[in-house]
C-alpha cells in the first residue's frame, strides 16, 4: 500500500474526527491548523493520483480516477472558500468526502482507452469540466444543508441541530451563490472550449452529455439572473440548484458509468 495513501487517509481521518469532536462539544475549531493539515493531505492525495491519470500511454480519466480527482477538487475548493467564509465546520463533510473519493480511486479499476495525442485545448476543457462539476456538486450539497436549516427555522423545532451546528443561514446562502457563480463561470468556459476543440460529438459519444450539461447551465444561469433581478433565494434557490446539478450528474457521471461499466 502506498505511503502517500496512508498519509492522506490518516490526515483526512484526523481532521474529520477533530471537527466532529469540536462540533459535538461546541468547541471552537482551530482553523489554520485544520486547513494546514488538509493541505498536506491534498498534496499526498495528488501525488497518489497523478501516476494513475498521467500514464505512459496517455491520460487515463476512467470513472474511478475521475471520482478521486473530483473529491480532491471538492476539498481544494472547500479550503479556498474557508479562507474568506466562516465555514470551517463544513470540513466534517469535505474531509470524509475526499477520503472516500481517494479510496475509491485507489482500489477501483475500470477498462479505459487512454487519451493520446490530446491538444492543450481539450486538456483544458476536461480539467475545467471536472472543476465545474466539483464546485456545482458542493453547491448541491450546500443547497441540501440550506434546506435543512430553513426547515428547522420554519417549523420552530426545539432542537435545531443544523441551525446550531452549521454556519449562519446568511453565511450558508452567501456561500451557495459564491459556489454557483464560480461553477457557472467554469462550466461556461469549459463548454465554450469544448465546442471549439471537440470535432464530432456523435462519434465521441458525448452528445447526451453535452445536452444535459447545457440544460444544467441554463438552469444555473437562470438562478443567478433570478437572484440578481428578482432576489431569488432560500428554498427556491436550493431547489433549483439541486435540480440543475442532477441534470449535470446524469450527463457526466451517468454517461461514464454506462460507457465504462455496462457497455
Amino acid at each position: 500500500m502506498h505511503l502517500t495513501f496512508l498519509l492522506a487517509s490518516l490526515i483526512y481521518i484526523l481532521v474529520s474526527v477533530y471537527i466532529g469532536w469540536a462540533l459535538v462539544r461546541d468547541k471552537p475549531i482551530y482553523k489554520s491548523g485544520s486547513l494546514g493539515l488538509l493541505l498536506v493531505g491534498m498534496l499526498a492525495h495528488a501525488a497518489l493520483l497523478y501516476p494513475y491519470v498521467v500514464t505512459l500511454y496517455g491520460l487515463n480519466f476512467n470513472l474511478f480516477n475521475v471520482i478521486s480527482l473530483i473529491s480532491l477538487f471538492f476539498l481544494l475548493f472547500y479550503v479556498l472558500f474557508s479562507l474568506y467564509r466562516p465555514i470551517i465546520s463544513l470540513g466534517i463533510l469535505a474531509a470524509p468526502t475526499a477520503l472516500i473519493g481517494m479510496t475509491i480511486g485507489y482500489i477501483g479499476r475500470a477498462p479505459y482507452q487512454p487519451i493520446t495525442n490530446i491538444s492543450i485545448g481539450l486538456e483544458t476543457h476536461i480539467l475545467l469540466s471536472l472543476a465545474a462539476y466539483c464546485v456545482l456538486l458542493m453547491a448541491a450539497v450546500q443547497a441540501l444543508f440550506l434546506r435543512l436549516q430553513i426547515r428547522e427555522l420554519k417549523h420552530h423545532t426545539i432542537h435545531r441541530f443544523w441551525v446550531n451546528k452549521l454556519p449562519s443561514l446568511q453565511s450558508m446562502e452567501g456561500l451557495l451563490f459564491d459556489m454557483i457563480l464560480v461553477g457557472f463561470v467554469l462550466l461556461s468556459v469549459a463548454l465554450g472550449i469544448g465546442f471549439i476543440y471537440v470535432d464530432d460529438l456523435m462519434t465521441q459519444h458525448i452528445v447526451h452529455k453535452t445536452v444535459f450539461s447545457l440544460l444544467s447551465w441554463l438552469l444555473f444561469g437562470a438562478l443567478l439572473l433570478g437572484n440578481w433581478r428578482a432576489g431569488w433565494r432560500g428554498k427556491r434557490a436550493a431547489n433549483i440548484t439541486i435540480y440543475a446539478f442532477i441534470l449535470l450528474a446524469i450527463g457526466f457521471v451517468g454517461s461514464k458509468f454506462v460507457l465504462e461499466m455496462l457497455l
